[in-house]
């Protein structure tokens, strides 16, 4: 029963992506109204969903994934994760050859073959052992290196960080993700629940980090999800980029010195402006 409430995360791709269309409509409904921070428009929407989206991790996602964590060993857990990795390898270079990224592109789909032929399907990481290299990518960020601003930030009701762009490039996504084409649907709603019981499980550690970390959980997440996918679409270190990296709402180019490391998993750097004050400055009780 615990694990009911997080099926909602998984229903139809096609039902979904109506949803986060239909979510999206509402923020820049609501961005209408003047907010606080007049470079995030959808704050006040933003606050409440992120609230929301806690509310459900609470009483669902957590707990599913505390348990699952708890009941099965490593070895089974990373077969999953390595599972799912290897099926999001076949969309990434898809992606990276859409970016001109050719030996990226390559390399994803050298990695998918491997690992599907030797690796069980890709239950075994065979193409790390080979030191063939994993590049993520998705529509959303395709769209970034062919010039398509961001858009603001924003809050999806369960699925989280976002912003305007990548909420456009979602449906995209849902069609090249391979479970969406898994039959019956039965079977390709528990791979559902399952990719996001086990990135859950990965990830208890990196949200106690962060409860403790930030005294503005949502400042933190909006800083450090922006500051990775601007890494992640204008990393320096590709000798092939074609774009200029368009301008931040506030009018700056973002910063893209050094190849941004993988993060999954772990608490990317603090914003200054969600950094842990001094135990002086705290207030009792926060």
């Amino acid at each position: 029963m615990m694990l009911r409430p997080s099926a909602c995360i998984v229903v139809n791709a096609r039902r979904g992506a109506r949803s986060v269309l239909f979510a999206a409509a509402l923020a820049g409904l609501g961005g209408c109204a003047t907010g606080p921070n007049p470079h995030d428009p959808y704050e006040p929407f933003n606050r409440k969903m992120m609230e929301f989206n806690e509310h459900i991790d609470a009483v669902a996602l957590k707990p599913a994934a505390t348990v699952y964590r708890q009941v099965l060993p490593p070895l089974v857990r990373t077969g999953v994760s390595n599972f799912f990795g290897n099926l999001g390898d076949a969309w990434s270079s898809l992606n990276a050859l859409l970016q001109f990224h050719l030996q990226d592109a390559a390399e994803d789909f050298m990695r998918f073959n491997v690992n599907t032929v030797f690796g069980l399907g890709g239950i075994l990481d065979i193409a790390s052992d080979l030191k063939i290299e994993r590049h993520k990518e998705d529509f959303g960020q395709t769209l970034g290196r062919w010039g398509m601003p961001s858009g603001p930030y924003l809050v999806l009701p369960l699925l989280g960080s976002s912003t305007v762009r990548d909420t456009m490039a979602l449906p995209v996504d849902l069609q090249g993700d391979p479970v969406h084409y898994v039959h019956p649907a039965s079977t390709r709603n528990s791979l559902y629940v399952l990719r996001a019981i086990d990135t859950r499980s990965n990830l208890l550690r990196a949200s106690s980090v962060l409860d403790q970390a930030a005294l503005d959980k949502y400042s933190f997440a909006r800083d450090a999800y922006l500051q990775r996918r601007r890494a992640q679409i204008f990393d320096s270190q590709k000798p092939d980029k074609f774009v200029k990296p368009p301008a931040d709402s506030d009018g700056k180019e973002p910063d893209n010195d050094g190849k941004e490391p993988d993060t999954d998993g772990q608490i990317p750097p603090l914003p200054e402006s969600a950094a842990p004050a001094p135990a002086a400055a705290q207030q009792p009780g926060r």
